[in-house]
């Protein structure tokens, strides 16, 4: 235990020393569970649907069967939690967003600039729109090779991850990417999600410790 304690430690050091661990910011090598409320169980998927509305040319609606057609992509991330652990070189499988702007199968209005994730149990989190197109925020669907765990957002979670040498302004802490998505938004003004009036940081910096709304630091 006290050499796992250690090797833990060394390895925290070399992401501090590499830049790639933020302030306020330790190690884990473990995957640590947080979420308000219930975990919804899945087990037919044959009603679940993903859409896209709000500032868009045409709402789009796909069922599970027609999202898992849409191409994928392998992602490796840093994630970072707002308690205060990160996890280095995770590995993800999913659908960039901007995948499918590209593709013409979302056309974003000129007004739109903002994305509200919409989640189970009425959950949101907010962003501006150039953080959901950013490399770094991916619509998941497996973890390390597997699909989602219930309690890791099976079976599709906004997933923000850092991307290690790019720029920084994306690098959101991990809660902006919502468990058990079901729908994104696009709107012209920001809505503050749970947390976000719940008093956490509407901007979430990960390098600029953007953890809270100033006043409750």
């Amino acid at each position: 235990m006290f050499e796992n304690f250690l090797n833990r430690r060394r390895k925290e050091e070399e992401m501090r020393q590499s830049g790639r661990l933020p302030p306020g910011q330790t190690l884990t090598q473990k995957f640590p569970v947080l979420h308000y409320g219930p975990v919804p169980i899945y087990k037919d998927l044959s009603q679940w649907t993903f859409r896209i509305f709000g500032l868009v040319e045409e709402e789009r609606v796909w069922s599970w069967e027609a999202f898992n057609a849409l191409p994928k992509t392998e992602v490796v991330y840093d994630i970072h939690c707002v308690t205060g652990w990160s996890k280095f070189d995770t590995r993800w499988r999913g659908v960039h967003l901007r995948t499918l702007i590209e593709l013409g199968l979302i056309k974003l209005r000129p007004e739109a600039r903002y994305a509200i994730q919409h989640c189970e149990f009425g959950y949101t989190t907010n962003t501006p729109i150039e953080v959901v197109l950013a490399d770094n925020f991916l619509l998941a669907t497996h973890y390390n090779g597997e699909p989602l765990t219930p309690e890791h957002g099976y079976p599709l979670r906004g997933l923000m991850g850092a991307l290690p040498g790019q720029p920084r302004d994306t690098d959101l802490y991990l809660w902006k990417g919502g468990k058990w998505l079901r729908a994104i938004e696009f709107t012209a003004e920001d809505r503050p999600g749970f947390w976000e009036q719940a008093g956490y940081s509407n901007t979430a910096n990960v390098w600029r410790e953007e953890r809270y709304w100033r006043g409750l630091r």
